[in-house]
């Protein structure tokens, strides 16, 4: 059925036309693999030259991949993991965790997804929260693995076409998990939350989950065996897993994996290997401009790209503006959240608008905008998101509280973000959790930070609410502003500029200048950890 899929899809899904759209989705979603390992198998038999994975150390066709997961998945069998059994990998981006991540899910247990950048005792707890039976680091590309499973006293394992890896200690003592009998509704991964806001959780994504998301993202980008893209954002999170990797398979496409990002490094590559589509986040795309100013390279051009997108974090509009006079073509944006696999909207690819809108809804999926009080929000008005579809996650591990808050008896996923559609188009204001009410009226943490974020100098801000003594549900607005090295200037300078394009009530009480923001793997801004700066200080 999959061979049949592959041809079927290979014109791009139009996100102008709704009832086509839809009936395009239902037949894609009859025609998904089962499992994210069966993925190449049709690839291996069609095109088994095709390469699939290049990195530094080596590459895989099609064919040396479903080589690998096969060894790989007797490989754990012989390691005592069974059905249901979660299997933790600690890892960085490269070969060997596409190997152990498919080979996992082919024996039907559950793969966790963890950053080897987390602190020790971030992932000690989600080992201890999951149970994992067994954990794999990826310690020849990462030495935070390396540190991670030395602590832990992982044992080096040796494969002769994907190179050295550690495993821990075999826990006896963990039950396996029921097994769904439906195939495509079993566990495909299990990724823990940055936690932003608040603790992390173990969010549970079905095959059929991040298979869709998949599908779609790659079917609007018309991907097929003839594109190069550049894996650079991380795996274990889910953009990474069902846009860049899953999405480049699931097309015969060509994935040219890296473990960390480097702007020198990166170009070399967009030039030397053609590279079609280049995914990244924010936080990399200002990494890029930094060392271009650097070299004093005004305009870069490459014949064989064809798309810029960022997802992962916000897109600062002076951010998108720059990446386009760089490169000379539109950057894309998108949105998602990981319970949702992660897409929700997309931009329509040849398609340039001058906001930083995260493109249209995906073809499939539903949304609506709810107001404080439940009710149904206009056109152009502020709402909280819910989403409803195929992308929408089985709930939270071990959290049936949490997943009830979550997801509500008709299947719409609160997202807890604040919204507002206008003509087609999602655009993200901010999260409810992060809505400042001042003097009765509402200010959206995202709108100030724009304001903020065009002052030249500032590399990027971040807007909280403090509530105010003596004051019943009364905030006041406090901005938190990192400068790009070299940048200089009173905060009086900043105030002035925020006063001159932001309402009275939404300025700023207070600017603290930070050294760096502390951001998520993603680079998402943890607004949590700034809080903390400013609970204790008197109000001004």
């Amino acid at each position: 059925m999959f061979v049949a899929f592959r041809f079927a899809f290979r014109g791009r899904i139009e996100l102008h036309s709704p009832n086509r759209a839809r009936d395009e989705v239902e037949e894609l979603l009859r025609k998904l693999p089962e499992r994210i390992s069966d993925v190449i198998q049709p690839w291996a038999e069609a095109s088994p030259d095709q390469l699939a994975l290049v990195e530094a150390s080596g590459r895989s066709t099609y064919r040396q991949l479903a080589q690998e997961v096969a060894e790989t998945q007797a490989w754990l069998l012989n390691s005592g993991v069974r059905p249901g059994d979660r299997v933790m990998i600690v890892c960085d981006n490269c070969r060997r965790f596409v190997a152990t991540l498919l080979a996992t899910a082919a024996v039907d247990a559950w793969p966790v997804l963890v950053n080897a950048r987390l602190s020790a005792s971030e992932v000690d707890a989600i080992e201890k929260h999951c149970g994992a039976r067994r954990v794999i680091y990826t310690t020849s590309v990462s030495p935070q693995a390396r540190e991670h499973a030395k602590r832990r006293g992982a044992a080096v394992h040796e494969s002769p076409s994907l190179g050295q890896v550690a495993i821990g200690p075999l826990q006896q003592d963990v039950q396996p998990e029921p097994i769904d009998t439906e195939v495509p509704e079993r566990i495909a991964a299990l990724i823990y939350t940055s936690g932003t806001t608040g603790l992390p959780k173990g969010v549970m994504l079905s095959h059929r989950n991040v298979l869709f998301v998949a599908a779609v993202s790659a079917q609007i980008r018309s991907l097929t065996p003839n594109d190069r893209l550049y894996g650079v954002l991380p795996m274990s999170h889910a953009v990474g897993l069902s846009v860049v990797l899953l999405g480049s398979l699931i097309s015969g496409s060509t994935l040219f994996l890296s473990h960390r990002f480097d702007p020198a490094a990166a170009l070399t590559l967009l030039e030397k290997e053609q590279l079609t589509i280049l995914l990244g986040t924010p936080a990399m795309f200002s990494l890029l401009l930094d060392y271009t100013k650097l070299k004093g390279w005004k305009s870069l051009r490459f014949p064989s790209l064809r798309i810029l997108s960022s997802s992962g974090a916000p897109l600062q509009p002076v951010v998108k503006s720059q990446v386009e006079n760089l490169f000379g073509m539109a950057l894309h944006n998108g949105y998602g959240v990981t319970e949702c696999s992660p897409n929700i909207s997309q931009a329509v690819v040849g398609e340039v608008r001058s906001d930083t809108s995260v493109g249209r809804v995906l073809p499939g999926v539903e949304v609506r905008l709810h107001s404080p009080q439940g009710t149904k929000v206009a056109e152009r008005e502020v709402g909280e998101l819910h989403v409803r579809g195929p992308n929408i996650m089985k709930g939270y591990y071990h959290a049936p509280e949490e997943t009830a808050a979550a997801i509500d008896a008709e299947g719409w996923f609160n997202t807890r973000d604040l919204a507002r559609l206008e003509n087609g188009h999602l655009f993200i204001v901010g999260r409810t959790k992060e809505l400042i009410v001042r003097f009765g009226l509402n200010v959206y943490p995202a709108e100030v930070e724009a304001v903020l974020n065009t002052y030249p100098g500032v590399v990027r801000s971040a807007v909280i609410g403090r509530s105010v003594e003596g004051t019943k549900g009364d905030e006041e607005v406090i901005a938190f502003v990192e400068l790009a090295p070299g940048s200089a200037f009173a905060e009086s300078e900043l105030a002035q500029h925020a006063a001159q394009h932001l309402a009275p009530y939404k300025r700023p009480s207070q600017i603290v200048l930070v050294p760096t923001m502390p951001l998520t793997p993603t680079g998402k801004v943890m607004k949590s950890e700034l809080a903390k700066l400013v609970e204790n200080a008197p109000t001004q």
